[in-house]
């Protein structure tokens, strides 16, 4: 079996694969390096020996390199371990967890810490690579955050919220994989940004009557439907269903498993996470979301307390 599909199952397999500090490093280690050790100072392949603290010395250059140095997990004080069941956890509670719920469940000393665990690991939930979406897709925007206070402007103009962009795929009366950016206003300039950063050229694209989007009435890379809500009798959630719906069930979750208390400084992560689950909804095994952020957290920069919160 090949490393792309050597991920337990189940937690029963979870707890059968990884029993040690050892089974984690060497898990790691193979995510890393599928092909054998390569040293990053000097790129020789395959030698090197281990130290006595399992540092990995190259042969070549002398150069020792630690299996999780430069990863989510550099510099960590806590054991490989703790890290491998927390990361089963969030990928196995198909609503994801909190910072309190984290805090309770797994008995760290202070709220912070939980905290911080999952904003790295919600900083390993995007490939920067990924496919773009394609086919058919919705677009439109959507206010997340707190009630609107007094008499204060509403609609694209409200101001006390987080406006989001949101992008579905529609595979028939089917919602394929999604896609978030908060953006500072609903304007043809991050519009355009948007959809060309996590949309395929040649793919449909539907949106509402906004003036936002006149760039796609003429694009040569994209088709453009519209379906303008005024006069048609019907409302914004019948004419654009696919993407109302998934407004409506992030909504539900920033609600349900965060209490509605997402800063909107760091909004755009929560996102993450929420496109990170919803598009492996159809997976098979809760395994396979552990695999793949295990395998995006070896290729994600250390994220330090103090960026974090920078």
């Amino acid at each position: 079996m090949s490393i792309t599909e050597h991920y337990p199952r189940h937690f029963q397999e979870f707890l059968e694969q990884f029993k040690n500090e050892d089974d984690c490093w060497n898990y790691i280690y193979e995510i890393r390096w599928p092909n054998g050790f390569v040293c990053p100072k000097c790129s020789e392949h395959n030698k090197y020996w281990l130290t006595e603290h399992k540092l990995i010395h190259c042969s070549s250059c002398g150069h020792q390199a630690s299996v999780t140095g430069g990863t989510i997990f550099h510099g960590t004080r806590k054991p490989l371990l703790l890290w491998f069941h927390i990361m089963w956890w969030v990928v196995a509670q198909k609503t994801g967890t909190s910072a309190n719920n984290l805090t309770d469940f797994i008995g760290f000393g202070s709220y912070e810490t939980a905290w911080s665990w999952l904003q790295k690991l919600r900083r390993a939930m995007v490939r920067p690579e990924r496919d773009r979406l394609s086919g058919e897709v919705e677009v439109d925007e959507t206010f997340i955050g707190g009630k609107e206070i007094g008499t204060g402007k509403q609609g694209r103009g409200a101001e006390t919220k987080t406006l989001v962009v949101v992008a579905t795929e529609c595979i028939g009366k089917q919602i394929g994989r999604v896609r978030f950016k908060c953006i500072p206003e609903s304007s043809g300039e991050y519009l355009l940004q948007f959809v060309e950063e996590n949309i395929e050229p040649g793919s449909s694209i539907i949106t509402d009557g906004w003036t936002g989007y006149s760039f796609l009435t003429n694009s040569k890379k994209y088709k453009h439907e519209i379906k303008v809500i005024s006069g048609s009798g019907k409302d914004a959630h019948e004419l654009l269903p696919h993407v109302h719906l998934v407004d409506s069930l992030v909504k539900r979750w920033i609600n349900g498993t965060h209490q509605g208390s997402i800063s909107p400084k760091y909004l755009s992560y929560y996102l993450d996470e929420f496109a990170f689950r919803f598009n492996r909804k159809l997976s098979t095994y809760r395994g396979k979301l552990f695999y793949q952020l295990m395998q995006q957290a070896v290729d994600t920069p250390p994220q330090p307390f103090k960026e974090i919160i920078k």
